[in-house]
């Protein structure tokens, strides 16, 4: 049985409506949570600095209408979930697996790979791209100037 690492969250049209907005922390803002409690019974819960950033950033990306996940760095995570992640497909991340490219264990007979070095992997294909992009277009304006 396999569990879906990877849960999005988004609000829908109405709860962005009735949540309203918010303005942006101040460093010296302090930030509690409240939970009312459907018993009747009420909690307040003081967040740190960076916590309260954290779910600042949240909040607004989810009242943009965007869907938002969650994940620990320490996340192990499925090739699939690694896939969808990197944006390749399930065997090009197995083939990353087995030359190195993303570390990797086994639970049982399934791969493992942690959000961090899947992450960490991603940053390294984006630069990478970033350059094939520039070369493309240098080659593309030397071709158009030079007629190479």
């Amino acid at each position: 049985m396999t569990t879906q690492v990877l849960k999005f969250v988004e609000l829908s049209e109405h709860d962005r409506r009735q949540t309203g907005s918010m303005r942006k922390l101040e460093k010296d803002d302090r930030v509690e949570l409240r939970v009312m409690r459907k018993d009747g019974g009420d909690q307040t819960v003081s967040l740190a600095p960076h916590a309260a950033m954290l779910l600042e950033d949240v909040l607004g990306h989810l009242l943009r209408g965007e869907r938002v996940a969650v994940l620990a760095e320490d996340q192990e995570l499925s090739p699939n979930d690694a896939a969808t992640i990197l944006g390749l497909s399930r065997p090009s991340v197995v083939h990353r697996m087995d030359v190195g490219d993303l570390p990797f264990h086994y639970v049982g007979k399934h791969r493992r790979a942690r959000l961090k070095d899947v992450l960490a992997l991603k940053s390294k294909v984006d630069m990478q791209q970033v350059a094939l992009n520039a070369l493309a277009q240098e080659t593309e304006a030397l071709m158009r100037d030079y007629g190479l």
